[in-house]
């Protein structure tokens, strides 16, 4: 089980629309694919997508930092040695998803050499998750017609709406139509990505308090410190730590400095190993947790459904699990597929999943 080499291989695939939302927009998956190989053969992979105007790592910064930082320090361990690697890498500040996508490929590795689901590694609570769907900026015309398609073709009953704009009312229309067109079996919940201010987040929220939201994540800049736990204060609805708590150390920080109720756990962002930590300290102190999306492709949406469903606290409410089906191809052999609002875990060793080369080949760009 010793590691021998790891790859950092830059693709680029096009989304058949952009996501648009308050720190930035995507047009297309400029993503680097992780595999990690070890001495017997296995070969383990992950997906890292970088997120310049949130964490800001580039797609080139990811494969220059593990090609020359990260896959010295960790060749030759095992892949039992999580630890080590966990302490090796994080001698360099920042990187948290080129970090997580190493992370993540050593799991898939250590399941499949052991011939078990990375999902039973990891707690093996249950086998598939309610699907929650993305909604960026758009018109209300436009992002209802979205949600009406998502549920009538794929039975999505839970949307998280992108707010942030100026004037609010941009957003606020958008979500009333949501409501009025959708009905009130729908969950409907928003993420405004730093985009307001706390006061502009307070009205709002109360605008649409008769709209039977049922979070708000990340709405004003967790650095207005006083700001943000003035308006934690106003809602009657849990406010969920996104961008703010990547580790275990952020999440203490919002949750006792009152900046925050709620956190979200992205598996791209902070690996297998790095999302235990967060998830044990989430229960311990009885936070509820939201399985995010760092707008990931089908590969990164089988990490975090392998890990959301292993633990009942993670699988409780709807994971972000479906805005791979935005793009306009993929590297699977076998897409992933959203049946009834539910996706479910790959059966099979490690993350159950492969990567098929021919479009690798085609959409790699170190060719």
């Amino acid at each position: 089980m010793k590691i021998t080499a790891v790859d950092a291989i830059p693709y680029s695939i096009d989304y058949r629309k952009p996501l648009r939302f308050a720190s930035g927009e995507v047009h297309a998956a400029e993503h680097v694919l992780v595999r990690v190989h070890t001495h017997d053969g296995i070969v383990g992979i992950a997906d890292a997508p970088p997120r310049p105007f949130t964490y800001g790592e580039t797609q080139r910064g990811m494969v220059a930092v593990i090609e020359s930082i990260f896959a010295p320090q960790i060749v030759g361990l095992r892949l039992t040695e999580r630890e080590i690697v966990h302490t090796r890498v994080n001698r360099t500040v920042g990187n948290p998803v080129a970090k997580a996508a190493i992370d993540l490929a050593i799991w898939d590795a250590l399941g499949r050499t052991l011939d078990l689901p990375v999902t039973e590694l990891l707690g093996g609570y249950t086998n598939s998750m309610r699907v929650s769907h993305m909604l960026g900026f758009g018109t209300p015309e436009e992002m209802v017609d979205e949600a009406t398609r998502m549920r009538v073709d794929y039975g999505i009953e839970v949307f998280k709406v992108k707010v942030g704009r100026r004037p609010a009312s941009l957003d606020t229309d958008v979500v009333r139509a949501l409501r009025e067109n959708l009905g009130e079996s729908v969950e409907l919940y928003v993420d405004g990505n730093r985009g307001w201010s706390a006061s502009e987040s307070a009205r709002a929220m109360a605008e649409m308090k008769d709209l039977g939201l049922t979070l708000a994540e990340e709405l004003c800049p967790a650095d207005d410190v006083l700001g943000r736990r003035w308006l934690v204060q106003q809602l009657d609805v849990p406010f969920v730590a996104d961008e703010s708590a990547v580790t275990p150390a952020d999440v203490t920080r919002e949750i006792l400095g009152g900046s925050a109720t709620a956190v979200s756990i992205k598996t791209a962002r902070s690996g297998f190993t790095g999302s235990l930590r967060t998830h044990h300290l989430c229960e311990g102190l009885g936070l509820e947790v939201v399985m995010g999306n760092q707008i990931d492709g089908q590969l990164g949406s089988a990490c975090t459904v392998a890990f959301g469903a292993a633990f009942e606290l993670t699988s409780r409410r709807a994971g972000e699990l479906s805005n791979f089906l935005d793009m306009s191809d993929d590297l699977l052999t076998e897409p992933l597929e959203i049946r009834g609002g539910e996706l479910a875990v790959r059966a099979g060793s490690g993350l159950g999943v492969e990567i098929d080369e021919d479009k690798l080949s085609r959409y790699r760009l170190d060719k």
